[in-house]
């Protein structure tokens, strides 16, 4: 277990943040997917960069960074509007189904969990919460994920922003998540990696926990969150009321 003064005040914001008044409320968990359950955004950034490069684009790491958490269809409509090529050469949904096909081969070559997974989502079922996943990834790319990492059995739900009219930065999969789950938003806690996802989480009206990479552990963009940990291994159980180990 990390010690020191970082670790005393990442903490110290989850106990603020879950009082025991709001713990009392929580019935479910739900969970964000690239870069939280699995280290994949270091695939969307190969994909995006080899992908936009190929037809000209001159797209960098940096730019990946500023729509983590947005579904890759919007990401190619986005860069569309902003660099405009030409489309009957290179269609939207052809560039968008290419960068995804390659994210999923290196999901399914060498993708590898994140630190706590699946220890932290299995500890949450084992204290009776029920456990979800709001993705803003494609269904092919959720099922490829969580084949890879043999945790799809874990989730009583699985929502995807595919075929909502929104993505995340909207609140939209997360409220679709809470209905399945008859649940309301009040009784959700979201751990999500991404600002937008955070942005999302908290217009869902839902207690939100984010987990950066490393790079953005200390940003400005995530002090909407009702918490910042370095990891999900870094969650302490005994913060919910509910937790009596």
């Amino acid at each position: 277990m990390p010690s020191g003064d970082l670790y005393c005040i990442q903490q110290f914001r989850v106990a603020l943040s879950l009082e025991i008044d709001k713990a009392h409320m929580i019935q479910a968990v739900i969970f964000d997917m690239d870069g939280l359950l699995i280290d994949s955004e270091p695939f969307w950034e190969e994909a995006e960069i080899q992908i936009f490069n190929a037809i000209g684009l001159p797209f960098t790491m940096e730019m990946c960074a500023e729509t983590t958490g947005t579904p890759i269809t919007e990401i190619v409509k986005l860069r569309h509007r902003q660099f405009q090529w030409d489309a009957t050469r290179y269609p939207i949904d052809v560039v968008a189904e290419q960068i995804l096909n390659r994210v999923i081969d290196k999901v399914n070559s060498s993708g590898v969990p994140m630190p706590g997974v699946p220890y932290v989502i299995e500890s949450f079922l084992q204290r009776g919460f029920r456990v979800a996943l709001a993705s803003s990834s494609p269904s092919r790319l959720i099922d490829a994920t969580l084949s890879r990492l043999g945790i799809a059995s874990l989730f009583e739900v699985i929502q995807s922003a595919e075929k909502l009219a929104f993505g995340k930065p909207h609140p939209l999969v997360f409220l679709e998540c809470a209905r399945r789950l008859r649940l309301s938003s009040a009784e959700c806690l979201v751990f999500e990696d991404s600002p937008n996802g955070v942005i999302a989480a908290k217009a869902a009206g839902m207690t939100c926990i984010a987990i950066p990479d490393k790079k953005r552990l200390h940003s400005s963009s995530f002090l909407n969150a009702d918490a910042v940990l370095p990891s999900l291994s870094h969650f302490d159980f005994h913060f919910l009321a509910r937790d009596t180990a």
